[in-house]
């Protein structure tokens, strides 16, 4: 039976602008997908430290095309791209914007500022932020203590708020957030390993500095509909509908090296060659959690 999101499950997204789906990936999945990003030094040598305003870094490896490995059979899954498109304000097929492995090691990993993605993807001129989407799959547990993702449950009815420089980040508006803060529910989004969060582009979210003694690593993707056009986008990806790969094909996967794929590669992807990988990061082009 392919997963499916039921009419109750729909109606609190767009109702609270998150949901939360325990064990979506299984804890073989979750193994295959963990193991991989630690035992093969890919992921690693491609990843970019990124500093919050004390100093403390986070590991950031970005790509946009999903290839045929561990990371792109889970992108490209039935059940993840039949959750997005239940979701998408579109009945366009659904397309990979872009995915990041987050690395917050333990008592090093930094915080990130209250943002909404689309106050960084607005730069993107993507036109219509409800037809965006991102999906985060926890590959450890994330709770208060390693600096889960806390969110402003119904801010992203605020539309989108101004943003600007703090440290290395791009934050929301200080002035709004504590307004919204005043207004509506902090939630801390709690996971165990394998349970996704799905949450609106204009959801106001952060993450506290991971200061535990647990790692707390995570795959965000993503997603937009194919009618979302992207006015000053040079990645290809967003545009081109998802080749949805069946949900056991993750664990069917004959483990090649990620090294010997070129996913990772900023040489080899237009968008990161031209506007340069590590430019574009810090300067806050793509969404950091």
């Amino acid at each position: 039976m392919s997963f499916a999101l039921t009419s109750s499950q729909i109606a609190a997204y767009h109702q609270d602008g998150y949901l939360l789906i325990k064990q979506f990936c299984s804890k073989p999945e979750v193994d295959k997908l963990y193991n991989t990003a630690l035992e093969d030094n890919a992921m690693r040598k491609n990843a970019l430290d990124l500093n919050d305003q004390s100093g403390k870094k986070t590991k950031l490896s970005l790509w946009f095309t999903p290839g045929n490995d561990v990371f792109g059979y889970l992108t490209r899954s039935e059940k993840m791209i039949n959750g997005v498109a239940a979701l998408l304000d579109s009945d366009a097929p659904v397309c990979h914007f872009h995915s990041k492995l987050m690395q917050k090691e333990p008592r090093v990993g930094g915080a990130w500022e209250w943002h909404q993605d689309y106050g960084y993807w607005y730069k993107n001129q993507f036109m219509f932020p409800d037809q965006l989407i991102s999906v985060m799959v926890a590959l450890t547990p994330a709770n208060q203590e390693n600096g889960c993702l806390q969110v402003v449950k119904g801010s992203h009815k605020m539309g989108r708020v101004n943003h600007g420089f703090a440290g290395e980040q791009v934050g929301a508006d200080m002035v709004m957030v504590n307004n919204a803060l005043q207004t509506m529910e902090l939630v801390y989004c709690e996971l165990e390993a394998g349970d996704a969060l799905f949450f609106h582009p204009n959801l106001l979210h952060r993450s506290e500095a991971n200061l535990s003694e647990h790692p707390r690593w995570s795959i965000i993707s993503c997603y937009c509909s194919q009618s979302n056009l992207a006015y000053n986008e040079s990645s290809q990806s967003w545009k081109v509908p998802v080749n949805i790969v069946p949900d056991e094909a993750l664990l069917h996967w004959d483990a090649t090296s990620l090294s010997e794929a070129d996913f990772l590669q900023k040489e080899n992807d237009p968008a990161l060659k031209e506007t340069g990988w590590e430019k574009e990061v810090s300067m806050g082009d793509q969404k950091k959690i």
